[in-house]
């Protein structure tokens, strides 16, 4: 049984495999009906668009199904919490849901956010590796608390065939500002598949909006082991210089759980001049590309001359979702 809820499941060698198999289907098609009676369960603990709809899509196409289950709409309210005494609005404990649905599906795809414990608590991931614990089928993640390697696979395949090869390639993932602070999952996750795929990547954030230390070595140690490089700055426009792909996503302050809701906001607000514009984009090389993972918001976090403009590929990386999708549950039935 294989899981894969963290791109350290896949490795280097993993990230490969799927990105070239998600490429080749991508060209011509798999030759057969790939999740013939197969069950997917989806357990969504937040709401999600691309990303419901693509691993809906993957299953059926591919002849079997999906089975959606929304928590706490239609589903029990769900604990993960062990010893946690049940007296509030959490009805049922994944010690018991988890097995249960095991017996139902072939694999569960599982969604769930940070709950704003701060990064040492997403660090540690817990609703998802409650999962990971106590299911009996192989489990995927469809974003958590600490990452969102399916939309990181989608960044590098993007990346590929825009550019043909991710080695070397300079990348700059740059913080952008936003209403309220976000989790860290896309981030993350781009660091660490850009370093996994051997790209040279720069990360530009205001200080104080540092990732936690232990995704900064794990991707440091992928970039030693593909060739790549990763350096930090907090100066937006040295980060640009010479990149072929700007990837702008919001996140919020390293130490967020320290200060008050105005407090955040007025900070996000301070550093409205890191939205990307044209001239941003103007700062990297001529034909660099620009990437987000969607949903965005337009003129906060990014300006429409960007996203409207024809170096964006925020559309072919949504529906990128797709094909590493399939070949990413191919590779996890196939361990």
């Amino acid at each position: 049984m294989k899981h894969v809820t963290h791109i350290k499941d896949l490795g280097p060698e993993g990230v490969e495999a799927v990105l070239a198999q998600a490429a080749a289907w991508k060209l011509k098609g798999p030759e057969q009906a790939l999740f013939a009676n197969t069950l997917l369960g989806m357990v969504f603990f937040n709401p999600s668009l691309r990303t419901r709809t693509s691993f809906e899509a993957v299953m059926l196409r591919g002849g079997g199904n999906a089975i959606i289950l929304d928590v706490g709409a239609g589903v029990w309210k769900l604990e993960h919490r062990e010893g946690a005494v049940m007296n509030a609005d959490r009805a049922e404990h994944l010690k018991e849901a988890a097995p249960v649905l095991s017996r139902f599906v072939d694999m569960l795809g599982v969604r769930t956010f940070s709950q704003g414990g701060g990064d040492e608590e997403d660090e540690v991931d817990p609703v998802i590796n409650a999962f990971r614990k106590w299911s009996t089928v192989p489990v995927v993640s469809m974003e958590s608390a600490r990452e969102h390697p399916c939309q990181g696979l989608a960044d590098m395949l993007t990346l590929r065939e825009t550019f043909g090869s991710t080695k070397k390639l300079p990348v700059t993932l740059t913080w952008a500002p936003h209403i309220k602070p976000l989790p860290k999952a896309v981030p993350n996750s781009f660091l660490l598949s850009a370093a996994a795929a051997g790209c040279e990547v720069r990360v530009a954030h205001p200080p104080g909006f540092e990732l936690h230390p232990a995704v900064r070595a794990e991707a440091e140690a992928y970039a030693k082991a593909t060739g790549g490089s990763i350096t930090y700055t907090h100066d937006q426009d040295e980060a640009l210089v010479g990149s072929r792909a700007v990837y702008a996503k919001s996140w919020g302050p390293t130490a967020a759980a320290a200060f008050s809701p105005n407090d955040v906001t007025a900070l996000l607000a301070s550093y409205s001049g890191w939205m990307p514009t044209r001239l941003t984009m103007s700062r990297a090389q001529a034909d660099a590309a620009f990437l987000h993972c969607l949903p965005v918001r337009r003129n906060v976090e990014v300006a429409d001359e960007v996203l409207d403009h024809p170096s964006s590929r925020v559309v072919d990386e949504a529906g990128n979702r797709y094909h590493v999708q399939r070949a990413l549950l191919h590779w996890m039935r196939s361990r």
